[in-house]
């Protein structure tokens, strides 16, 4: 299969995905927005059954050591907050999905979710440093969805990872995205916001598929944001939590001092906080 064809391939395969359920549209749809509150996000919980048995199931886990059972879909929202509950409808969603084997980047089952929820994490503790206003449950979002257009792409990758490490040490690609471009016509980023406009979700969310890797690249009104996802992905995989072959394998674009007021004790804070909170949460979702 050539170039062209790999293209077409993937292009066939995004317009095939299964759409996600309404519930985690809808919820995602929400967080794009910035003037909604709690009794929303209760509303849409409340009329699927299967995903309010799941958000009472994650609330009373051993996670969150609950001392009483909670019983009231209302008071669990309260408790999990808007990021964990989307958290929990994007997994019942499209968890097979997200926790597949990446073949073409070396990752194994499970790896791309571990690394998304990491830069969720990273990305809500970054967001209050930023220097322009960022919503902290938007930038969790987005970092959930980062890394999307992996799922698909990596049908498409078997057997180069190695030469495409080799091929950027030697200088022949600046990054692995570039490697992507290069054999396939179409990188991770491009065809995460692909995926995110064949579920009509709201452009915050597409965008940080698209330019999670070059947030200067972005429109001005999203960079703040996207700078924030930036360097939560880069956090992450810092962290030693990547996605196989790629990881570490991308440019730190150093602006995000331009956007962020975070010094180097600061970034090793957000480091420690992120460890603390993804070996709580973890637990649910693995």
């Amino acid at each position: 299969m050539n170039r062209q064809e790999k293209e077409q391939a993937v292009a066939r395969q995004i317009a095939e995905l299964p759409l996600l359920s309404s519930s985690a549209t809808q919820l995602l749809a929400l967080g794009g927005t910035a003037d909604h509150g709690l009794a929303e996000i209760v509303r849409i919980v409340k009329h699927d059954a299967i995903l309010t048995s799941r958000v009472l199931k994650v609330v009373n886990s051993a996670a969150y050591a609950r001392a009483v059972e909670i019983h009231a879909i209302d008071h669990a929202v309260s408790l999990l907050g808007e990021d964990m509950v989307v958290a929990t409808a994007l997994h019942e969603a499209a968890g097979l999905l997200l926790a597949k084997r990446l073949t073409g980047y070396a990752a194994e089952a499970g790896e791309l979710w571990r690394h998304n929820l990491k830069t969720a994490l990273a990305a809500k503790l970054l967001a209050p440093r930023a220097r322009s206003p960022v919503n902290g449950e938007l930038a969790f979002t987005c970092g959930l969805l980062h890394d999307l257009g992996k799922v698909v792409i990596s049908d498409y990758l078997e057997q180069t990872a190695g030469k495409i490490r080799q091929a950027i040490e030697q200088g022949r690609f600046p990054d692995y995205l570039a490697a992507e471009r290069a054999i396939l016509g179409i990188d991770h980023a491009e065809a995460g916001y692909k995926i995110c406009r064949r579920w009509q979700l709201p452009t915050p969310l597409a965008e940080s598929c698209r330019h999670h890797h070059q947030p200067a690249a972005a429109a001005e009104n999203w960079q703040g944001l996207l700078y924030v996802v930036h360097l939560a992905d880069i956090v992450a995989m810092l962290s030693g939590v990547g996605t196989g072959a790629d990881t570490l394998q991308y440019r730190l674009d150093g602006d995000y001092e331009r956007h962020l007021e975070l010094d180097e004790a600061g970034l090793n804070g957000i480091m420690l906080a992120v460890e603390r909170e993804f070996a709580q949460v973890w637990e649910i979702f693995c």
